[in-house]
């Protein structure tokens, strides 16, 4: 995220004028803005025109509105954040108080306003404008006949392609198939692989899978690399690791991320310390199931005894529609940390995220053993 200007007050009112430079940008900017707030930027609207003879042409007028937010929607595919409210800048062709969805892309900048710029809104800006916070990490998570090649940036994991195939059975009379529809699947898988995996941008690259598929593929690219002469391949095919997981389909990241070669590749990222953080809590709850818990009833009543060691939530909780409720998150937030515990806000956009939000989306690691917490209802 590229922030062109920073015009606001700690804990007060002020603007920021940003620019999003990918995709991970809008999803930074979408918990940034929160109802109530104002966004300033440049938007095309329709407009009806009345000619001389009385006929009405619609024309497409490029126009600034600056809109006081009600709802903010997320299009992950289309790389475009949708900020729906009503008008409350002056202008010939669009009324105060006209509804009018700002649509805000890659590389136009835009304005925001804020009437208090708390603790968390200002977190998610640094995050946003520090470089050294992105995991940019390339997954091809395979299994025979099946691939799926993953980008996982500082807060949003995406898709980039699906790859299927269908593989004869080694046995049998479809045996003399199977080698080549082997090879025909490896060649799509390396097509996307160069397609979608840029080493000026990823640490490093995984392959994982079940079996020896991983083995057998990791050969076949670099054996394409030298006949192809591929540099990218050649020249970082240390940056590939080979990872062992269970299947090839999406849920089988979790166990990419856990791995402690890939934990090596990105231990100072964000992402890794969510990963860290949420591993150590499952540990916790099975071995000492008294030094954690989960449900903002008990992680409450945990803080109020001073307990907290590490405060796991997801940002899922600070979006929402309620100012109160937001509020009140992101002074519990702050309060944790002024008791000497740490706070990780985990991206809902994550595998680790949404790991977090099947277990209510907050959680705790403790300082010593609450066991009667089990008896407070959650």
């Amino acid at each position: 995220m590229k922030i062109v200007r920073r015009d606001y007050v700690p804990n007060g009112p002020g603007s920021v004028k940003m620019v999003a430079e990918e995709s991970e940008d809008l999803w930074l900017a979408y918990n940034l803005i929160s109802e109530g707030d104002s966004v300033l930027a440049v938007t095309v609207r329709k407009v009806l025109r009345e000619a001389a003879s009385g006929a009405r042409d619609a024309e497409r007028v490029k126009l600034k509105l600056e809109i006081k937010v009600e709802a903010v929607d997320y299009d992950k595919e289309g790389s475009v954040l949708r900020i729906r409210g009503k008008n409350i800048l002056e202008n010939e062709y669009v009324k105060i108080g006209a509804f009018h969805t700002l649509e805000v892309e890659l590389r136009r900048p835009f304005v925001l306003r804020k009437e208090v710029w708390d603790s968390l809104a200002l977190d998610v800006l640094h995050q946003a404008s520090d470089p050294t916070a992105s995991a940019d990490l390339a997954v091809v998570l395979m299994q025979e006949g099946l691939a799926h090649i993953l980008l996982i940036g500082k807060s949003v994991t995406t898709t980039r392609s699906r790859i299927e195939a269908s593989i004869p059975r080694k046995h049998g009379p479809a045996i003399a198939g199977y080698d080549k529809a082997l090879n025909k699947f490896f060649e799509n898988v390396t097509l996307a692989f160069l397609k979608h995996v840029d080493f000026n941008v990823v640490r490093c690259a995984v392959i994982a899978s079940p079996g020896f598929t991983k083995d057998q593929f990791h050969r076949h690219l670099l054996l394409e690399a030298e006949r192809r002469q591929l540099r990218a391949i050649i020249e970082n095919k240390s940056r590939i690791i080979l990872v062992h997981t269970t299947s090839g389909y999406k849920h089988s990241l979790r166990e990419v991320l856990d791995a402690p070669s890939v934990m090596d590749m990105i231990k100072d990222t964000k992402a890794a310390q969510e990963v860290r953080a949420l591993k150590d809590f499952f540990t916790m709850l099975s071995n000492d199931p008294a030094r954690a818990c989960y449900g903002p009833k008990h992680v409450e009543v945990a803080h109020e005894r001073m307990a907290i060691q590490t405060l796991l939530i997801t940002d899922e909780l600070f979006r929402s529609s309620d100012v109160a409720t937001r509020q009140k998150y992101v002074n519990f937030v702050n309060s944790v940390k002024h008791s000497g515990g740490t706070a990780l806000v985990f991206s809902s956009m994550h595998v680790s995220g949404e790991q977090l939000a099947q277990l209510t989306g907050i959680a705790a690691i403790l300082r010593f053993p609450l066991p009667d917490l089990e008896d407070i209802e959650m």
